[in-house]
């Protein structure tokens, strides 16, 4: 019996070791999550300060137009305008997907978007430091149908129609 009995506590034991880590694991999946829709939020509510402290010195942005690769000094400088009028952009996000590293002091996803732009998807990096997550790189891309690409170069070989 007593031998029966240690069995039973090392089970218990176990499970609740394995439950904590779950637990735990699923934790650090929730702060990401919310780390990121807090990011999206501060652009929804022209936040500026909020929406670029949460981006590391190194990040980068790529936007969805040819060109539109954007150290974060130089994101900050395009975006405080749209900021400034007090409607920056308005991504829900949905359908994230995270990955990380060993060590945990990395992770990164992707995302689908709704935006004013429709369906769009987002991926990124981020990163652990001192002084919490911090985002290193987020790619913005508009999704186009296999079938629709054809007509997709066509439109954009047309020139740009200017105001």
């Amino acid at each position: 019996m007593n031998q029966i009995q240690n069995i039973m506590r090392k089970l218990i034991l176990f499970s609740l070791c394995g439950f904590t880590l779950f637990s735990f694991t699923c934790q650090r999946e929730i702060n990401l999550d919310q780390f990121i829709d807090a990011w999206h939020q501060a652009a929804s509510d022209a936040k500026f300060d909020r929406y670029f402290n949460m981006m590391d010195s190194s990040f980068v942005f790529l936007g969805t137009a040819p060109g539109e690769r954007w150290k974060k000094d130089e994101f900050a400088k395009f975006s405080k305008p749209y900021f400034e009028q007090g409607k920056a952009w308005d991504f829900k996000a949905k359908n994230r997907i995270w990955h990380r590293d060993e060590a945990g002091l990395i992770a990164w996803f992707d995302e689908d978007l709704d935006t004013w732009m429709e369906g769009c998807r987002g991926s990124g990096i981020v990163k652990k430091t001192k002084d919490g997550w911090k985002l290193m790189y987020y790619n913005l891309t508009v999704l186009i149908e296999n079938e629709k690409i054809k007509s997709f170069i066509a439109l954009r070989k047309q020139p740009i129609e200017k105001p």
